[in-house]
């Protein structure tokens, strides 16, 4: 079994995902408690997907997440620096466009996406921040990034039921439901050790993107921002 630190060195991230890649999609289903697919169209909604639309999804996986950008017409690119992530999606989602590609340094030249999206990867870069700044550099001026990511619940007494829900029993359904169980013990680590939405937003400007903003999902279990690249 591999799991990755807090660390987050490259090869030990790729590795774990590299594991978990055949039954990633059913997991994260069961260990949201089915809210995926709600998040998903959330996503579609603000990202508005249309035919000629270039869009980068960061950190794709096994595609689940670039498959209702791709329907909607957009030309999209789906990125991922796993091998087992990329395996598996070219065989679930063979009409998609995988690449793989490092977020740290994306093999793309500057200006080219009119919106870059990353869905519950920005958390396991290495720096983050650095991944914010590549993001900018290959998106076009005016256009937009959307970030979705794993949050802080806004109401205490429903922060605390979902930290301890994180920390006690994420990892009891992943030991019963996925190949390599303590791999989810590092997301649970890494969901509560990542900014809040404030922090995030504030990260975002430093870094170039001009107003960003953000929908809280669930409470804040999962939060959407989005920023745009000045012109």
């Amino acid at each position: 079994m591999s799991r990755a630190d807090l660390g987050k060195d490259p090869e030990a991230v790729a590795t774990m995902f590299d594991a978990v890649a055949r039954r990633y999609d059913l997991v994260n289903d069961l260990l949201s408690l089915g809210r995926t697919k709600a998040w998903r169209k959330k996503v579609v909604k603000i990202i508005k997907p249309s035919s000629g639309m270039k869009i980068l999804d960061i950190a794709a996986g096994p595609g689940s997440s670039s498959e209702p950008l791709h329907k909607a017409g957009a030309d999209v690119i789906s990125l991922d620096f796993s091998d087992g992530m990329l395996e598996q999606g070219r065989k679930a989602r063979p009409y998609l466009k995988f690449i793989k590609g490092d977020a740290l340094k994306l093999p793309f030249g500057d200006n080219e996406f009119d919106v870059t999206t990353i869905s519950f990867g920005l958390r396991n870069t290495k720096d983050y921040e650095a991944a914010l700044r590549e993001a900018l550099r290959v998106t076009k001026e005016g256009g937009r990034m959307v970030i979705v990511e794993f949050s802080t619940p806004s109401g205490s007494l429903f922060r605390k039921i979902y930290m301890n829900y994180l920390m006690k029993s994420l990892p009891k359904i992943a030991r019963k439901t996925s190949s390599n169980p303590v791999a989810y013990e590092y997301l649970a680590e890494s969901i509560r050790a990542w900014p809040d939405q404030g922090k995030l937003a504030r990260k975002m400007i430093a870094n170039g993107w001009k107003d960003p903003t953000w929908i809280n999902l669930t409470g804040g279990v999962v939060a959407v921002h989005t920023g745009t690249k000045r012109s």
